[in-house]
């Protein structure tokens, strides 16, 4: 989608990664689920620099991934690991974020003192 990747890929040929995550479909036909044999979900999984799975989003065979929804997800990741924030649907860098409910009103002082807006006692937005 003209954006060079500069993140790791991996190649699994030998399915190695899809046996271990359980990425083969469980109906799907074959005993040796080799590539030849069967097909994998199409699998994206984020692990964060802590080793841990962070996000992952599956697929059908049939439906294509989309790479426009993986790096607006791994954006909104990384914005919550400097930030204690959450992003709305079909958020954007540089759009208004979530202050989430586990940050009190003066800790969120703190935090943005240039200023939150309240849209109800349980959503703020900064």
């Amino acid at each position: 989608q003209g954006c060079a990747v500069n993140y790791p890929l991996i190649g699994d040929e030998n399915l190695v990664v899809a046996k271990l995550y359980d990425m083969i479909h469980p109906n799907a036909s074959g005993g040796a689920r080799t590539a030849v044999d069967n097909a994998t979900v199409r699998s994206v999984f984020i692990v964060g620099p802590d080793k841990k799975v962070k996000a992952m989003l599956i697929y059908p065979m049939s439906a294509g991934r989309n790479f426009d929804e993986v790096l607006r997800l791994l954006d909104s990741l990384q914005l919550n690991a400097k930030h204690t924030v959450a992003t709305p649907v079909n958020w954007r860098p540089g759009e208004d974020v979530i202050i989430p409910t586990s940050v009190s009103d003066e800790d969120a002082k703190k935090k943005y003192p240039e200023g939150f807006k309240t849209l109800k006692p349980y959503l703020r937005t900064v």
